[in-house]
């Protein structure tokens, strides 16, 4: 054969190897999310694939083509959800399953593969986003007179949508609890001026880690507060603890069960430097890690000074785990396990109105604190720090004790210590809990 003929087949060998699937495999099951933006197609693999994808319009659809594989039997076809109208399948006969994803409307589709992880196998997934939509994000006035910048702090309340998180034992979900505690912290700091707060999720929906990185660094957030509710097979296991990020190992045994827990709901996350030499890459990112981790750290100790006002603490001090969440290297970061959802009376408290409250009163009062004495100096609050804020104190009422004598103990007045408990009179009980208002 000349060798023009060559030429002229080579491009068709080189897609034949391309394509070529690493071995067949067969598809056992399908699965459809939703996102605050996008739609979540997830296809089980019994082994790696190679596949393609392309877009169609009139009307839009999106096609898959895992190469060298088939339909397992038994596979149910995944329900409408989000952007997905409806889920096509069919075996074609060059040997590979086409996945047929009708749209409601147009959308972006991105593709990737991964492997085994945990008590997932082999997985095909495809992300679809709207075209022309920009992501729910709740935001303060951006407006802050008074020179100097606002500074910003990422709230961003966890799980949420697919990922409900742990379950209390009469079936509260810590998606619903910390979207409503990150929900009040937003609506407490909004009110302080040099501060804005900015939600990664308002609603009912995922956010990747990813997403939930890139909205904080968007918005060149100053602090970054995520809020969790912890969960253990006992069911007395109690108190809340303040996390930052650990690159090497978790403060204790507690932690590294929990970061595995957090870290399994995503498997992408992270800042990439892949645009700078290597060597360079790796100093500038330990460095501002190191610095972000510090100030976590700190504002971290802050806010543990304010939550044992209003709760039980299982770690007074700040503790390390790898959260994935965690790792934007240019902005302070920290978990808060406001407390164990699996205690019964960790469920009570967390899902009680005045405790989320008080939870993000607490809260309020760290961040704040925390930034009277470390505001950047180009910030409004550098210029003008606030007052300070002490979150209400909680107080277990002893056998003998009397509400004024306790309102002297706290030097605070008594009528305020009944207004702050909702108290028409002086009768308390021995077991019950006031909370303090600020002397």
């Amino acid at each position: 054969m000349r060798c023009g003929s060559w030429l002229r087949l080579l491009p068709l060998f080189v897609a034949a190897c391309v394509w070529a699937p690493a071995r067949a495999a067969q598809v056992e099951g399908m699965r459809v999310s939703m996102e605050a933006r996008s739609t979540r197609v997830v296809l089980d693999l019994s082994g790696p694939v190679d596949h393609r994808l392309f877009a169609l319009t009139d009307p839009d659809r999106i096609v898959v083509d895992v190469l060298g594989s088939r339909l397992g039997a038994g596979v149910q076809l995944p329900s409408p959800l989000g952007l997905v109208a409806a889920v096509r399948t069919g075996e074609r006969p060059s040997g590979e399953l086409r996945v047929v994803l009708d749209l409601k409307q147009p959308a972006t589709p991105r593709s990737f593969l991964l492997g085994p992880q945990g008590h997932h196998g082999n997985r095909l997934v495809i992300d679809l986003t709207r075209v022309g939509t920009e992501s729910v994000v709740k935001r303060a006035p951006v407006a802050k007179p008074g020179g100097g910048r606002a500074l910003v702090v990422a709230i961003d309340p966890g799980h949420g949508g697919h990922d409900p998180g742990a379950t209390g034992p009469d079936g509260v979900q810590e998606k619903d609890v910390v979207l409503a505690i990150g929900k009040e912290l937003a609506s407490d700091l909004s009110r302080i001026r040099g501060i804005q707060p900015v939600l990664t999720r308002d609603g009912d929906y995922y956010v990747r880690f990813r997403r939930r990185l890139a909205i904080a660094r968007s918005h060149r957030a100053d602090l970054f507060v995520s809020i969790h509710a912890d969960a253990f097979h006992d069911p007395s296991a109690h108190g809340a603890t303040v996390y930052a990020l650990s690159t090497r190992r978790a403060s204790d045994e507690v932690a590294r069960r929990l970061a595995r827990r957090e870290n399994g709901a995503d498997l992408v996350g992270g800042v990439s430097l892949a645009d700078k030499d290597k060597v360079l890459a790796r100093v500038l990112l330990d460095l501002s890690q190191n610095a972000a981790i510090s100030a976590s750290i700190t504002a971290g100790n802050h806010i543990i000074r304010q939550l044992e006002r209003v709760t039980r603490m299982r770690k007074t001090r700040v503790q390390q785990a790898p959260f994935i969440v965690l790792t934007s290297p240019d902005i302070p970061s920290i978990l808060v396990e406001t407390a164990y959802i699996t205690n019964p009376h960790g469920e009570h408290f967390l899902n009680n109105d005045d405790d989320q409250s008080r939870i993000a009163a607490a809260l309020t009062a760290g961040i704040v604190d925390y930034f009277r004495q470390n505001a950047p100096p180009d910030s409004f609050l550098a210029s003008n720090p606030p007052p300070k804020l002490d979150a209400p104190r909680r107080h277990v009422i002893r056998r003998g004790e009397t509400l004024s004598g306790i309102a002297q103990r706290y030097r605070v007045s008594l009528r305020s210590l009944r207004r702050s408990n909702d108290l028409h009179g002086d009768v308390i009980h021995s077991g019950e809990v006031l909370m303090i208002p600020p002397g």
